[in-house]
Formats: C-alpha cells, sequence, structure tokens
C-alpha cells in the first residue's frame, strides 16, 4: 500500500536520451519540494506558487529560473487571461510549473508522452532547444488568439457604420484585449533575447537560429498589435462620431419641432390668462366666418410664425436632409 501511494504522488516526467522533462499543474509546495535533487533556490518556489509575478530571469551556477507572462483560457468565461508559467532549466532536465493549464503546452505534453517521433522532434537533445520549443509553441498560441482578434475587428467593421447597431461595448472589449496582449508582448521579446545567451550553455548545439526565429515571430506579434491597436481606435473615434452625430440630429428635430411650436404656446398663453380677449368668452366669440371662427384665427396666427420660420430654416440651410 505504501509503495502504491508514493507511485501516486510521484511527479510525471518524460525522458528523451538524458533530457528530462517534469510538468507541473496546479502547483503547491508539497509537490515543488519533491524536486530538491536539483537544489532549487526557496525564493524561487515561492515565485512559482505566486500569481501576480512580473517576467524575471535569474542565472545559478548548474541552472536557470524564468518566469513569463502568456495567456491562458479562461474555462468559465471562455475569454483569455494572463498567466505566468515558470520554467527552471539545467543541464539534463526541465521543470515547467503551470498555475493555470495552458492548453498548447499541455497538449504538447501529453504528444511527448505518446509519440516517440514527437518526443524527439520537440525535446532535442538539450534543456535549452527544448525551452525554444516551449516558448515558440506559447508564442504561436498568442498568434492565433490574435487571429481572433483581427477577425472580431473584420466584423466590428462591418457594423460600426450601421446606426441601428450598437458595437461601443464591443470596440472597449476588443481594446482591453489588445491592451493585455501589448504589456504581454513586448517584454517577451527582451526575456527571449537574454534567454538565448543564458541556455546555450546547456546545449552542444548552436541554439542562436532558434531564439532568432521565435523573435522573429514575437515582432510580426508587435506589429500585428501595433496595427490591431491603431485599428479599434479608429473604430472607436468613428463610432464616437456616429453616435454624436446621431444624437445631434436628434436633438436638432426635437429643437425644431419645439420651435414650431412656440407661437401657439404663446398664443395659448395668453388666451389661458382670465383677461379680456377678442374672441374670448368674455367678450363673445366672432362668428363672420361661422361658429368656429375664432378657433381659425387662432390656427391660422399660430401657423403663419411657423411658415415664416420654416422659410427661413430652409434659406439658412437648416433643414437638409
Amino acid at each position: 500500500m505504501e509503495n502504491s501511494q508514493e507511485k501516486k504522488t510521484e511527479l510525471e516526467s518524460i525522458t528523451n536520451k538524458n533530457l528530462t522533462w517534469i510538468d507541473i499543474h496546479e502547483p503547491s509546495r508539497e509537490k515543488l519540494m519533491k524536486l530538491t535533487k536539483y537544489h532549487f533556490h526557496e525564493l524561487n518556489i515561492e515565485d512559482s506558487l505566486s500569481k501576480i509575478q512580473t517576467p524575471k530571469l535569474d542565472r545559478y551556477a548548474d541552472h536557470i529560473f524564468v518566469i513569463l507572462n502568456f495567456l491562458a483560457i479562461d474555462r468559465e468565461r471562455g475569454l483569455p487571461r494572463p498567466t505566468q508559467p515558470a520554467i527552471f532549466a539545467g543541464n539534463n532536465f526541465l521543470v515547467t510549473v503551470q498555475d493555470t493549464s495552458l492548453k498548447a503546452l499541455s497538449e504538447a505534453y501529453q504528444l511527448c508522452k505518446e509519440n516517440e517521433k514527437y518526443r524527439e522532434s520537440f525535446m532535442g537533445n538539450s534543456s535549452g532547444y527544448l525551452l525554444h520549443s516551449i516558448i515558440d509553441l506559447m508564442v504561436d498560441d498568442l498568434l492565433h488568439i490574435l487571429i481572433k482578434i483581427e477577425g472580431n475587428l473584420d466584423d466590428i467593421e462591418d457594423v460600426v457604420f450601421d446606426e441601428k447597431t450598437a458595437v461601443a461595448r464591443e470596440i472597449s472589449l476588443l481594446r482591453r484585449e489588445i491592451t493585455t496582449l501589448r504589456r504581454l508582448v513586448f517584454p517577451l521579446k527582451r526575456t527571449i533575447l537574454e534567454l538565448s545567451k543564458e541556455t546555450q550553455r546547456f546545449s552542444e548545439e548552436d541554439l542562436t537560429l532558434y531564439f532568432d526565429d521565435v523573435r522573429d515571430h514575437v515582432d510580426k506579434l508587435i506589429e500585428i498589435l501595433d496595427e490591431a491597436k491603431e485599428t479599434v481606435e479608429i473604430f472607436k473615434d468613428t463610432d464616437f462620431m456616429l453616435s454624436t452625430e446621431k444624437s445631434n440630429k436628434i436633438l436638432a428635430v426635437l429643437t425644431i419641432l419645439f420651435t414650431f411650436s412656440i407661437p401657439a404656446s404663446v398664443i395659448a398663453a395668453f388666451y389661458g390668462m382670465n383677461i379680456n380677449l377678442p374672441g374670448g368668452t368674455q367678450t363673445g366669440p366672432s362668428t363672420f366666418l361661422g361658429q368656429f371662427t375664432s378657433f381659425i384665427i387662432l390656427v391660422i396666427a399660430a401657423l403663419i410664425p411657423a411658415c415664416v420660420m420654416i422659410f427661413w430654416f430652409k434659406k439658412k440651410g437648416w433643414l437638409k436632409p
């Protein structure tokens, strides 16, 4: 019974030649303390458990410790959210610590367990090459997320000029996602440059070209993000201007209608007073146009100023369609 319990608590690992890869999900102090043979620093273990770390790279004589910022899909809301995977890399080992499961990385780990050819291709012969493969995989995953954002931008472009459809919320959500990606991608370029120098001591093969390729992908991400940021800002300004124009049109129509009603309101106010006025109840109604003579006169008196205002507004160009 004791042996079976020990096997259950052992950390899973994959070995390719003399290289070992350990992947830890939902890390805890108990799990990380099982890595005592690698002599990891206590502060690095604390950083691996923390969820509020910024990208960093710590160098030691026999290994390096790095924290990266990427995106993981929130299972409850289905939206990407930041996550900070931690990685320990040494001469013949690599340990990944995921506070939130990164789908692409977890699938790659599973494929390495099941497929020997994929394991040899992905892990290579050194921890430096494996670290490159992991970062390259997660950068490509960021590219897939960015492609979805570009698709959402195209959808907004189709409806931003439709006055019947409100897209302010969608634009705000996209701006938030683009801003989050920019905060992740910009520090990544510097970190990859440092890693390309530090991981070379763990590999006999020259890894410069491999990490340069990842940096090219990051540069492409930055370029696309800059274009997406500029595009979403244009959509935001366009939506604001169209909304403002629509509100101004509504206010203009209401103002004109109110202006046309002023003559009738003034006449109604005079005849609502308890004073003698021609055609009022005190003086008796006029009848030279029939029993509704007073009403007809009042309507004409209200319409004449309104017609004069319509003529004047048209002359000024205020009633253009």
